[in-house]
């Protein structure tokens, strides 16, 4: 019996798996090691995840999280030791999940648009090349947070037409001095922008909407995908983001030349087969 956790900055999707197949299945809050102390993390573990695994024994644990890296790494895999009590925990990069799920054990270019963004060249047994994704700030092309910033951004500066800023603000229940309390002020901006991010797909009708997602999953993609051997290999993709605006998506690799491979929700299926 192991369990597997698939972590992003905004949820962790966990699945308890036995031979091949899930029996058990949940969600909670995000768990990213640099916006978190050892002691948070564990927190949320003893909290919110074993009250609810029912009794469930785990033999092994694989966590693949955002920022998962190193010394991270080794924080959460500490974490994890001692509020499950195994171990038996192997801590990876969301990357790798993401590459393990998409391609199996084959070679492949695999990404990920979720509240973050990034992506990986993946040689069927390990992650060959990667370009740096930098954060919401300096990058996370196509990125729930990226629209997010892009959409505030636009809203705020005139760049949509002012029916829109009103919708905007009134649905989310904010003034533009609160969005910028919320951003540079208080914990996890990152999942706050990925949060107004929805807003763009209820208006895709919108010429302004429309481009700024395309123009962004075309960033994505000139900025990172281009750098691997994209012509030979189709590129895959995992994340709520890349899920949910699939056409639009698609519409970005075509005007790039890029090939598009499976898109899916989560890599929690993929990690599954993997694993068995």
């Amino acid at each position: 019996m192991i369990l597997l956790a698939d972590s992003g900055s905004t949820k962790t999707d966990w699945c308890v798996a036995e031979g091949g197949k899930p029996l058990k299945q949940l969600t909670t809050r995000g768990i990213n090691p640099y916006f978190q102390t050892e002691e948070e993390i564990e927190q949320e573990i003893t909290s919110e995840l074993l009250p609810r695994l029912d009794g469930l024994c785990p033999d092994s644990v694989h966590f693949y999280g955002a920022g998962c890296i190193n010394d991270k790494a080794e924080a959460v895999r500490r974490a994890l030791t001692r509020s499950l009590g195994t171990d038996a925990v192997e801590v990876c990069t969301d990357m790798l999940a993401a590459a393990r799920a998409l391609c199996g054990h084959e070679a492949g270019i695999a990404c990920i648009l979720g509240t973050g963004s990034n992506s990986c060249f993946y040689n069927g047994r390990e992650i060959e090349a990667n370009v740096s994704p930098l954060g919401f700030i300096l990058g996370d092309e196509g990125s729930g947070a990226c629209l997010g910033k892009l959409l505030v951004g636009d809203l705020l500066k005139g760049q949509m037409p002012a029916a829109l800023k009103d919708e905007f603000l009134s649905k989310y229940d904010l003034t533009p001095a609160e969005i910028i309390d919320r951003v540079y002020r208080r914990p996890f901006p990152n999942r706050f922008l990925a949060g107004l991010s929805p807003f763009l797909a209820g208006h895709l009708q919108e010429p302004c909407v429309h481009r700024l997602v395309t123009d962004s999953f075309r960033a994505f993609l000139c900025r990172n995908v281009k750098h691997y051997d994209y012509r030979r290999y189709e590129v895959h993709f995992t994340g709520s983001i890349a899920f949910h605006y699939q056409p639009l998506l698609a519409e970005a690799a075509e005007a790039e030349g890029i090939r598009l491979g499976q898109v899916v929700k989560s890599p929690l299926e993929g990690l599954i087969g993997f694993h068995a």
